[in-house]
């Protein structure tokens, strides 16, 4: 890393003065801001875009409503949603850039075009408005550290992959997901002495909080969660799956796992499962074997319950080991999916 000093992010952002907004002309659709009373036509549309795109995963109703969740959010400036003569939505485009980033300032994109308006030049024309957007928005942010425009793509959408490499984006981090067959028979790992695990619980919850930004603030690609970003996107969040490793001298949260039951993935998938959302242990409590109790906690809560697989998605150049550990306990890769990004 070079010693001298970043030029400002309003420069290095490059942010255009006026956004080249998506028009009725060149795509054949009305475009505006979405909107939360667009939920259920978006919801529809996003099934349909992942049904074409054979995701291995669908998003719930629920989920495209969280979308809107978050103080920070203004749906009104950092979303577009095409819509047809009928006013039913063929394409979208939403830019997100969380609140508590301090190292790395970044903002996301997602969106989507319905499979019978493709190969229209849509998807590009969204592409080049996000990008313009998210310059924008990472200019507003004020935060004079490096920035990032990114976009989670799966490896086998090749589509999306050549769309976002022509406008400049490029592999970043590759991730694997995994998956745990819970009819194995499962380690018997305690807690080390001095330590307890025990249900997930409202009166720990910000200080897993606290604790997570502690044991991630030497993760690439992790900024910090304040308490409002903490709390949202929650809504398949499973607490009696979740599990918190506290210190019986001091109190303090050592380590802690979320879970996340996604029912409505199963279909698609063809089993049961339930996903470790977070695993993290402190630097104090570290080299004791506290990660492989928490994970084996999560997995006998899992099956508790009749549940068939345990899942989770690991950074494939994680310093800390993880894919290595994970597949020791039995997980294998199911599919690969990179963060695609422009550098600033």
């Amino acid at each position: 890393m070079s010693d001298h000093p970043l030029p400002p992010i309003a420069l290095r952002a490059a942010a255009p003065a006026v956004l080249p907004e998506p028009d009725q002309a060149a795509t054949g659709l009305d475009w505006r801001p979405l909107t939360r009373a667009d939920v259920p036509a978006l919801a529809a549309l996003v099934t349909r875009a992942e049904e074409a795109d054979a995701q291995p995963y669908r998003t719930s109703p629920t989920e495209v409503d969280e979308w809107f969740d978050g103080d920070w959010k203004s749906p009104a400036v950092d979303s577009r949603v095409g819509l047809d003569v009928t006013g039913t939505p063929r394409a979208w485009m939403t830019t997100e850039s969380p609140p508590g980033d301090v190292r790395v300032v970044r903002t996301y994109l997602a969106g989507g075009v319905d499979p019978q308006w493709r190969d229209r030049g849509i998807g590009r024309v969204l592409v080049d408005w996000g990008t313009a957007r998210a310059r924008q928005k990472l200019a507003e942010s004020g935060k004079d550290v490096p920035g990032r425009i990114a976009v989670f793509l799966e490896d086998h959408r090749h589509d999306a992959l050549e769309l976002f490499g022509a406008a400049g984006y490029a592999p970043i981090r590759y991730y694997s997901e995994m998956r745990r067959d819970l009819s194995a028979p499962l380690p018997d790992i305690p807690a080390s002495e001095g330590l307890r695990i025990e249900p997930w619980s409202d009166e720990l919850d910000d200080a897993v909080r606290l604790a997570h930004n502690e044991t991630f603030a030497d993760h690439w690609g992790s900024e910090p969660r304040t308490p409002e970003s903490w709390q949202v996107g929650r809504a398949m969040f499973a607490p009696q799956w979740s599990h918190v490793a506290v210190d019986e001298c001091t109190g303090e949260v050592a380590g802690y796992t979320v879970s996340g039951k996604y029912e409505h993935d199963w279909a698609v998938s063809g089993y049961t499962s339930g996903y470790t959302e977070l695993l993290g242990v402190r630097r104090a409590w570290r080299g004791r074997g506290l990660a492989v109790a928490l994970l084996e906690a999560a997995m006998r809560s899992f099956r508790a319950d009749g549940i068939e697989y345990a899942e989770l998605d690991v950074d494939t150049a994680n310093p800390s080991g993880a894919h290595g550990l994970y597949a020791r306990l039995g997980y294998e890769v199911t599919h690969g999916s990179a963060m695609y990004s422009i550098e600033l």
